[in-house]
């Protein structure tokens, strides 16, 4: 069966609460990894929690690429347990030339070398606004290519879709540098109060799945109007039947 995890900044308002309560229930759920967000300021937090829940929480988002030292970060993630540490974005002015794109590229390319050093591998999570072609191109592909091959990417399939690109073929094209997939659904927009469980709008999830076959199923919601964890439920057994 495929690895299947969910972002805890689907979460986000529970974990400002108690992060070991949080944990547990989405443990509860029947989750067996999660992915980490905001971890760098709450690590002894997060090592309680993890233990208490049992939950593996081995990739985490946070900022990298505009960190004047990435040092905190990546001795955080180590003490966490943490073994992929993956820039969760950055504002679509950076996506709006070659130049700026590769440069992005070749800042990640040296923080991948720092990090292993560490026993991290570095990885960047997309949003819509990289879909954007440059010469015909999309910006997150020109990206891809100018990175250093132990880079890998978290595709958020959802954005890629929004962005006005077919995720699995993006994903056929990016090939085996995407090792983490963020799957949710919903109507397709920028509204993300909108958007719903894998399986329940619009977005061709299975087709997007049979694409990364390897990849990590990252569960997330930037936002839901509902019973999240109801939400986050749900998307766990699609996926489990689509294993």
């Amino acid at each position: 069966m495929n690895s299947i995890s969910v972002q805890l900044y689907s979460v986000r308002n529970e974990m400002a609460i108690d992060i070991a309560a949080t944990l547990r229930r989405v443990a509860d759920i029947g989750y067996r990894s999660a992915e980490a967000y905001g971890f760098v300021d709450r690590v002894h937090e997060y090592r309680e929690a993890r233990r208490v829940s049992g939950l593996n929480i081995s990739s985490g988002h946070a900022s990298l690429l505009e960190a004047s030292d990435p040092v905190a970060t990546f001795e955080a993630a180590e003490a966490v347990g943490i073994t992929t540490v993956i820039e969760p974005g950055l504002g679509g002015d950076k996506w709006e030339s070659r130049e700026s794109v590769e440069g992005l590229a070749a800042r990640l390319n040296e923080l991948a070398v720092r990090g292993a050093d560490y026993g991290l591998r570095i990885g960047y999570h997309n949003h819509w606004w990289e879909l954007a072609e440059i010469e015909g191109t999309p910006a997150l592909e020109i990206f891809a290519a100018a990175l250093d091959e132990r880079v890998i990417l978290e595709v958020d399939t959802y954005w890629a879709e929004v962005g006005g690109v077919s995720a699995a073929a993006l994903l056929e094209r990016l090939g085996s540098r995407v090792t983490h997939i963020h799957v949710k659904d919903g109507p397709l927009t920028r509204d993300n109060k909108a958007q719903l469980p894998a399986g329940a709008g619009q977005a061709p999830v299975e087709a997007i799945l049979a694409a990364a076959p390897e990849a990590v199923r990252v569960v997330e919601f930037d936002d839901y109007d509902g019973d999240v964890f109801e939400g986050i439920a749900t998307s766990l057994g699609y996926l489990q039947k689509c294993a």
